[in-house]
Order: structure tokens, then sequence, then C-alpha cells
């Protein structure tokens, strides 16, 4: 089933899409989330304070068996561990995000700097250390999902969802947010949805020096809980795929994008 603004419907409506249905309140009625884990007692712990709080759940024991139901049957969510039998949860992890943006927890008895952050430099959205309290990754989940699916539409960031076919430039910076298509110097280049939003407020702001935690409010959401390294790791793969883009540290404070000067963004219709 499907809501709209507390609304219960069988199906969306003729028009929908998974991108329209953030933006006007669609909502599943349900989400479905696979926990990976290869202790049983993790693993059925997790789901049962899941299902409690009405999701449905899939349990895993290894990498391989959450990538075919990844290929069958992909969950809304991933709660996942990082030592695992076979492929571990960072290579899992590494292979779902070629394919895809899906909203991944990280867990691990890796406390230490290094792994949070490469786990969060892999693509995890969050993690957590084990052993951890069931109800916190619970609530870690709820906002997740509401950030994700709710409130992160195809708008994000001040954009107007009623305004079709809007782009954004800023030096030889394009940006189409409806599509969420970014075309550096004429080329078109595949990034991935935090890619895409950093560049989105590098775009339009032009010039603007961001510190690192503002940046982390405005592309994990305020309720992150990372470390700000996360943000370093995301620039240098953003640098990585557009060569010479002018995105540049400020000492001890974040980063900031020149534009030679241009002051302010400026959008542009549709090129139809």
């Amino acid at each position: 089933m499907w809501k709209n603004n507390g609304k219960v419907l069988q199906q969306p409506p003729a028009w929908y899409n998974e991108g329209n249905c953030r933006e006007v309140g669609w909502m599943k009625d349900s989400y479905l989330i696979a926990v990976v884990d290869d202790d049983p007692n993790i693993r059925l712990l997790v789901e049962a304070y899941l299902q409690k709080e009405k999701f449905k759940t899939v349990g895993l024991g290894d990498a391989e068996a959450a990538w075919e139901l990844w290929k069958t049957s992909p969950p809304d969510l991933w709660v996942l561990d990082i030592m695992l039998p076979g492929m571990d949860g960072y290579e899992f992890c590494r292979r779902i995000r070629h394919e895809a943006e899906v909203p991944i927890v990280m867990i691990s008895a890796k406390d230490n700097e290094v792994d949070r952050v490469l786990g969060l430099e892999l693509g995890g959205d969050d993690y957590m250390v084990k052993p951890f309290s069931p109800r916190e990754l619970v609530a870690r989940i709820k906002r997740l999902l509401h950030r994700w699916y709710a409130v992160r539409g195809l708008g994000g960031l001040g954009a107007n969802p009623g305004a079709a076919g809007i782009q954004i430039e800023a030096g030889g910076l394009r940006l189409m947010p409806e599509e969420r298509r970014v075309f550096w110097q004429g080329e078109e280049v595949d990034m991935t949805l935090k890619e895409f939003e950093l560049l989105r407020v590098f775009a339009e702001h032009p010039n603007r020096a961001f510190a690192r935690d503002e940046l982390l409010t405005l592309v994990w959401g305020d309720d992150y809980y990372g470390s700000d390294r996360a943000v370093d790791h995301l620039v240098k793969r953003v640098r990585k795929k557009l060569e010479r883009l002018p995105v540049e540290a400020v000492w001890g404070h974040g980063y900031r994008m020149r534009t030679d000067g241009e002051e302010q963004p400026y959008e542009v219709g549709s090129s139809d």
C-alpha cells in the first residue's frame, strides 16, 4: 500500500515515479530492511526490534546471499555487518554503490576512526559500533529512511520542485536536479547521490566557504553521527571524477568552489 499525506491507497497514481513520490509526500506504507550479519543472535535481535516498529525484515548470514537478494528483491535499506565470511561488508557496499543509491547502515566491532572513515568513503550512510543499542539503531534507521525517501527528493537543498527543466550553472559545472545529471565542461559525468548533493551546495553558493560541519549537515543530514573526515573523502572522490574542478580547501575551516568571480549561480530553463 501507499500513503499520500496520511491517506492510504492501494497503488500510486498514473503519473507516479520515485522522484515525484518523494516530492509530493507519497511514501510506502512499509519498508523492507535487510539485516546482514553472520551472528544469528545479533541478526534476530535487530530484526525483532525492527518488526516491533512495523518494518518488514529479511535476515541474511553472508554477503553472497545478500547479493542474490539485491538482484531479485532489493530492500529499501541495508543493515550491514563489515566482518562477514567470504565477501566482506566493505566489498558488498562497494558493489551496491556501483549499481545504485540505497541507504546503508554499517555495524561492526571495529571502532577506530580508520574503519569508520573507510566504511563511509565506500558509501555507508551511518556506522554503529558493536555492542550497540537496538533502540538507537532503529531510531537512526527511521531518521535515515525519512531523510532519504521523504525529504531528499529531487528538489532537495532549496530547489523549487514545481519548476520543470531547471538547471543550475556555476563556472563549467551544470546540474540538472530533476534528472540528477551532472555536466562538467560540457561532458556528462556519473555521480552518486552524495556527490551530486555536494556539487549542488557548491554550485548554488559559488565562492562561499563552507565549514565541514555545514557540509555534513547539508549532504548527510543533521542527524549524522560520523566523523567530518567523510567530507574530505567525498571531496576527494568528486575531484577525481571532475578533473580541475575549482574546489579548494579553506585552511582550518572547510571547502569552497571558485568560479572566477561569479557571485551567484543562475537558473536556465529547459532547452526542449
